[in-house]
């Protein structure tokens, strides 16, 4: 279902959506997923909540098999190099399906791609533990099971991309991508202390019940109530239909790979992506080697709930600063800002931190800053290109994910040649520059893809 919202003077334009009888107040109904169609203020408070528990169950999913891994490896006698194996297959799988993911999503709506992959992935974790118990080489299918976890879980965010670009105002876009993004680390934080006890009490496989049954059920409920049931099943036909007459509105790929501020956007949220991907990566060693006493729950927790107001506060103070009449591309600017440049001076701060109390403090800095992505280059593709936002998203999504691994190995060396930590929040600080200054000098907010 999605509803119309519309201004004074849009009201002629838009008659042709309201079904026989409706008064002009009440507010018209479109059974079709058509651009311009925005949400009303009714709708978007009950799909906003809705996509904010959807991202929060797809973190559930994903930090599964890293909480549980221990365990397993230790029931199954899997080494480090096995239980690495095993984690790593979801990233290859993950980095597959973000293009396509989103091309299909623009094709045929992200809302049907969104329910579609989440009832898969729930599946997914909830027989991981028959088919560990049931087979004879449990790190095979393991393996095989991560790995198409990250295939069904990589179209979730540029689907989400997509939608938001043609059911989102722009005036209201960095709110509501920050409110839903905020399930990230609400899943994170969530699974976290939920799984650690389910692990303790009732072993392994309850973990991964507890994510995959209401992965399942929220993709039943996005079925059921927001997408009218049978109507809006993709069939295979329907599918292939939709492909086939997307010729007649193909991504303009020449005109946007032409643009400068569309290799803008790409490469700010490659650098921020790839550096963050590496951060996280890093950080439980670095506290480990410099603070050996240190408590594990708290620098695990404590960043990720500084992030959640920061985060919903990125989206409100852009969107307020939009609605007071500044230039869109000037704010979408203020706040990668924040995001990129402030935030890795608190991770240079890092190099500096004299106690176990201060590094925490400028972590939960540095990434509560970093989520101010989610008001500035993360919207940004929608500005420039709604109706094949998803498809951008993407190519850039892959393209951070790809840097964020090659990053990881690049630290790696740096701290096994120098014994220097500062070098590596040198190489972050220096990779989150250079994006950011093409981002300021290129980036623009005027639709390109028409």
């Amino acid at each position: 279902m999605a509803f119309a919202a519309y201004n004074e003077g849009d009201k002629n334009s838009n008659m042709n959506l309201m079904r026989t009888g409706d008064s002009p107040n009440e507010v018209p109904i479109s059974r079709t997923h058509a651009h311009g169609t925005y949400w009303s203020k009714s709708e978007a408070k009950s799909w906003v909540p809705f996509l904010f528990m959807g991202t929060c169950l797809l973190y559930c999913a994903r930090v599964t098999l890293p909480i549980c891994v221990s365990a397993m490896a230790e029931q199954y006698e899997w080494d480090k190099k096995q239980s690495g194996v095993v984690l790593g297959s979801f990233f290859w799988g993950y980095c597959l399906t973000q293009i396509i993911g989103g091309y299909i999503s623009d094709r045929l709506g992200g809302a049907k791609i969104l329910m579609l992959s989440t009832c898969a992935w729930g599946f997914v974790v909830i027989f991981t533990p028959v088919i560990v118990h049931q087979s004879s080489s449990p790190i095979v299918l393991l393996t095989a099971s991560r790995f198409l976890m990250g295939l069904l879980q990589g179209v979730f965010y540029p689907s989400l991309m997509s939608l938001f670009s043609i059911k989102v105002r722009e005036s209201d876009r960095a709110f509501t991508s920050s409110s839903v993004c905020t399930g990230s680390q609400v899943g994170t934080l969530l699974l976290g202390a939920v799984g650690s006890v389910l692990l303790h009490r009732y072993g392994w496989e309850s973990v991964f019940y507890f994510s995959g049954l209401p992965s399942l059920l929220w993709g039943v409920c996005m079925w059921k109530y927001f997408l009218k049931g049978q109507d809006q099943i993709i069939s295979l036909e329907s599918l292939g239909n939709g492909l086939v007459n997307s010729k007649n509105s193909k991504v303009p790929w020449r005109k946007l790979f032409q643009s400068t501020a569309v290799w803008a956007v790409i490469v700010a949220h490659i650098c921020l992506a790839g550096t963050f991907f590496c951060l996280l990566s890093w950080m439980p060693t670095f506290f480990h080697d410099l603070f050996p006493e240190s408590k594990g729950w708290v620098f695990n927790v404590v960043p990720w709930a500084v992030a959640i107001p920061f985060s919903l506060f990125g989206g409100l103070l852009t969107d307020h600063l939009i609605k007071l009449g500044f230039d869109t591309a000037k704010v979408r600017k203020i706040m990668t800002v924040f995001a990129m440049g402030l935030s890795s001076i608190f991770t240079k701060l890092l190099s500096y931190s004299g106690n176990y109390y201060q590094a925490v403090i400028f972590l939960s800095a540095s990434l509560g800053l970093q989520t101010f992505n989610h008001s500035g280059v993360s919207v940004n593709v929608q500005d420039l290109a709604p109706s094949c936002a998803g498809s951008l998203f993407g190519i850039m999504n892959t393209g951070g994910a790809l840097c964020g691994v090659a990053f990881v190995y690049l630290a790696g060396y740096l701290i096994e040649t120098s014994g220097s930590w500062p070098s590596v929040f040198n190489f972050i600080c220096v990779v989150n520059t250079f994006g950011l200054s093409f981002f300021l000098f290129f980036g623009q907010a005027t639709r390109i893809d028409i």
